[in-house]
């Protein structure tokens, strides 16, 4: 009997990880010890594990640098129609691995790094996490990335480079703390800093109108310097750019007015410019009015827009003159994605541009800035709505107020023109709305100044039709579109679950990396003996990968024949992290029962950050750690139900969980969740979900077979309903006993002893004020939770299950998702061709 193999010997034997040849290993040494003398300035006898990781981060590096040149080379010379995606969030994680992966790198460096006696784990383990975003809006943004490059698309995704991403989490007596994340504190190999193209951004200041047109003078200028990331497409020798801006001061400021004395205090004074790129606002589906974050949504757009004029004029590449100056083209050459709202002031802008500096019409100026400018809606909640006081705008953007103004009474003359007599109509869709404080409505400049507006699940796309944008949609049905939202199977599959691909591409090849409905053909295989227990056997061994982990970070022994049931994502209250407390604590009831049963075991994880000013969302934080705490200590459960606090969900963290899972939990209160992405990610890597029908959670029971997810509670209609006759927790309380049992527990301090009301605050919000009807849905739940457990307990038909999962999720794919944004908004025509690589003749 052979002996089991090594983990770097399993990692040899995978195809998916490209080919180790010698030359390629050698070349990888040479590279690697040259960066470790020349780039860190070590030896061997003084290097450190993060010099190793720079020297391997700098040795891949070097093999995007001639594919990115010659891919910007490929784009100027074939002058096609640019894409710019724009978004405040770029949730990317680590690069090293990703890097490695499209470019087939993998098995060479794991030989190279081997061969030099380190661990590619531990230097993989290294690399900070981008966390350049909150959550699914700003993990989207990542992956379209990858996808757009993996489709040759000419796209460039354009941000903020925030100093402080989303903040660290540490748990601390059962309560959320958030430490700063000083992710470039060590340096960032991956980005590039463009200091010659450096671009103005004015802020402030007041307008003059003269005959020849409109001046905004008097303004404060901040400088935004770009820093340049690599995005490599799948093998495809594709490396596109995302260009992420970092304020500066400018050399003059405050200094025109210092006299003897102000000068060290004009110099410190440099900090408030330079404060626009400090940090990530840490608010996921929530709108905070401050005007440092509107500083940033304009500094961005700004500083976008001239880079995007700037490549328009010029077409030939390494060449400054101009050679175009018809605007009437822009459309034909730009396309321009608003991620969410967030980047709206792109449309007042353009048109600023377009008029005041290129004395464009007005008219000429709209027509070219709907053409070229398109809107993703993300959520339906009205908290999460962009809506800035008139006043701080008008202060910060005196111009594109008054742009603003101008694009409303054009709007509305045409409103009135179409539904005549229909005041409400006018007040309902106006893009400025009266009432205490007057405001700017970001979504409907979105709606009137694009072309195409999409929502990200279909039945997503459907409520924006029929509620929030209603009158826009029979106004302007044309502009509407739904998009369901995907992910970049290459980290989703490929990265984080080696041995689920390559069990997958034993069966069918390779080829459904970069096609994912080939994942249909496994279907065929859906009773095949062999290929059942190769998915059991990859799943038994990511869980035993990640109980290592969790024992070494929590210090709970978990069981790793339990069911792993996991629920990660931003903690709020439509996500109903409280519905899976309320599971937890009547399964906790039930051991305790009836101790002698034959219960399936379980170890419930949930992870997640919840903003720092949500009190609301820290509490349900403390109750599950609490609930932990009783739990986690009760001899008679033992190891048949954990229950452990994911600390500082990430992407990184993402990518070992995610392949561990059994079970997913997907059970927003169904019309609140737009889409979901985390499902996709589970679906994709072999666990069952139990889940609403809600986001795209219904796209994927179409995909895998109804009777393949745990579908449970209210559907949309039944949410409807209930709130024309009035939704009433207390009913349920006073006749579900086991419901009653909880509440009473978590009310009367059975989870805090020494604090018995510290849960007050929670039970008054289930029974009093809950938007979202956990109560309503807790006995669907508990039934479906019992059909989890005994489907689990036959694992034959438990894996049966995952297949029709794992074979239905070709559809999620953020390939697809980026192909219908091309053909449909942009007018692009994705391609799976290579170019050639540097090394090849040209």
């Amino acid at each position: 009997m052979s002996k089991p193999l090594s983990d770097h010997d399993k990692r040899k034997q995978i195809s998916v990880r490209g080919l180790a040849g010698v030359e390629n290993v050698t070349d990888l040494k040479t590279n690697f010890n040259r960066h470790l003398h020349f780039t860190l300035v070590k030896d061997r006898n003084v290097a450190t594990k993060r010099d190793y990781y720079f020297a391997l981060a700098n040795t891949v590096r070097d093999h995007l640098v001639g594919r990115w040149i010659r891919t910007q080379q490929h784009y100027y010379e074939k002058d096609p129609k640019r894409v710019y995606y724009l978004s405040l969030e770029f949730y990317m994680g680590r690069t090293l691995q990703n890097t490695m992966v499209n470019l087939a790198l993998e098995n060479a460096c794991d030989e190279a790094v081997y061969q030099l006696g380190l661990d590619m784990e531990e230097l993989e383990d290294i690399e900070e996490d981008a966390g350049l975003g909150n959550g699914g809006l700003g993990r989207l943004a990542a992956c379209f990335l990858d996808s757009m490059a993996s489709l040759g698309l000419a796209a460039y995704g354009y941000g903020i480079r925030y100093e402080f991403g989303i903040f660290n989490q540490k748990i601390v007596n059962g309560w959320q703390v958030e430490e700063a994340d000083d992710w470039l504190r060590y340096g960032n190999p991956w980005e590039k800093a463009r200091p010659e193209y450096m671009r103005p951004v004015h802020f402030y200041g007041r307008t003059e109108h003269h005959p020849d047109g409109v001046k905004w003078v008097d303004t404060q200028v901040v400088l935004a310097l770009p820093y340049d990331t690599p995005v490599p497409g799948y093998r495809n020798n594709i490396v596109n750019t995302m260009r992420l801006w970092s304020a500066k001061a400018p050399c003059e400021f405050n200094l025109k007015d210092f006299n003897v004395g102000g000068y060290i205090q004009a110099v410190l004074d440099r900090n408030l410019a330079e404060n626009i790129s400090r940090v990530l606002y840490p608010n996921d589906n929530f709108f905070e009015g401050k005007e440092l974050r509107l500083k940033q949504e304009y500094f961005v757009v700004a500083a976008t827009l001239q880079d995007i004029i700037r490549r328009f004029k010029v077409s030939k590449f390494g060449s400054r003159e101009i050679s175009r100056t018809d605007f009437n083209k822009l459309p034909e050459k730009v396309a321009i994605q608003l991620n969410d709202t967030h980047p709206a002031l792109a449309i007042p802008e353009l048109m600023r541009v377009l008029v005041d500096e290129e004395k464009l019409p007005w008219d000429k100026a709209w027509d070219i800035t709907v053409r070229t400018c398109a809107y993703t809606n993300h959520t339906v909640l009205p908290e999460a709505l962009e809506r800035w006081p008139i006043d701080l705008f008008q202060n910060l953007l005196p111009r594109h107020l008054e742009i603003v103004y101008e694009i409303n009474r054009r709007h509305l003359e045409r409103v009135a023109s179409l539904f005549p007599g229909d005041t409400d109509r006018l007040r309902r869709m106006s893009l400025i709305e009266e009432g205490g404080v007057k405001r700017v409505n970001m979504a409907h400049l979105c709606i009137v100044g694009a072309h195409a507006v999409n929502g990200v699940a279909r039945i997503h796309s459907d409520i924006l039709k029929a509620t929030v944008f209603k009158d826009f949609y029979e106004m302007d049905p044309h502009k509407f579109q739904n998009k369901t939202n995907g992910i970049t199977p290459r980290r989703w599959l490929v990265m984080c679950n080696p041995g689920l691909a390559e069990v997958i591409a034993e069966r069918i090849g390779e080829d459904f990396i970069r096609d994912l409905d080939q994942l249909k053909k496994l279907l065929n295989f859906v009773n095949d003996e062999a290929f059942i227990r190769d998915i059991a056997k990859v799943k038994q061994e990511n869980k035993l990968k990640f109980a290592t982990h969790l024992e070494e970070h929590y210090k709970v022994k978990i069981n790793p024949n339990s069911m792993f049931d996991i629920q990660v994502k931003r903690i709020h209250e439509y996500k109903r992290q409280l519905l899976n407390c309320l599971h937890i604590i009547t399964f906790y009831n039930r051991i305790k029962k009836e101790p002698n049963k034959q219960w399936t075991p379980r170890t419930i994880m949930i992870g997640g950050k919840a903003a720092p000013g949500y009190h609301t969302a820290k509490m349900i934080i403390r109750l599950i750690t609490a609930i932990g705490e009783v739990v986690n200590n009760d001899p008679v459960v033992g190891d048949r139900l954990k229950v452990i606090f994911l600390e500082n969900y990430r992407v990184t963290l993402a990518e070992k969980a995610v392949p561990a899972a059994d079970l997913s939990e997907q059970i927003s209160t169904a019309g609140t969740e737009a889409s979901g992405t985390g499902n996709m990610k589970f679906m994709l890597n072999g666990a069952l979900t139990i889940g609403t029908m809600d986001g795209a959670n219904v796209e994927m029971a179409e995909e895998a077979g109804e009777g393949n997810l745990f579908i449970f509670g209210m559907r949309v209609e039944d949410v409807e309903a209930m709130d024309k006759k009035g939704y009433h927790a207390s009913e349920y309380y006073n006749r579900i006993p086991e419901l009653k049992q909880a509440i009473d527990q978590i009310a009367g301090g059975f989870f805090s002893p020494k604090q018995p009301d510290l849960f007050k605050d929670i039970v008054n919000l289930l029974m009093h004020h809950d938007r979202f009807k956990v109560f309503a849905d807790y006995e669907d739940y508990i039934r479906c939770q019992e059909k989890v457990s005994a489907l689990y307990k036959k694992p034959k038909e438990w894996v049966k299950k995952v297949i029709y999962n794992i074979a239905g999720s070709g559809k999620f794919s953020s390939d697809r998702t980026i192909s219908q944004y091309a053909r449909e908004i942009w007018g692009v025509e994705p391609s799976l061709e290579k170019i050639s690589a540097p090394d090849d003749p040209k």
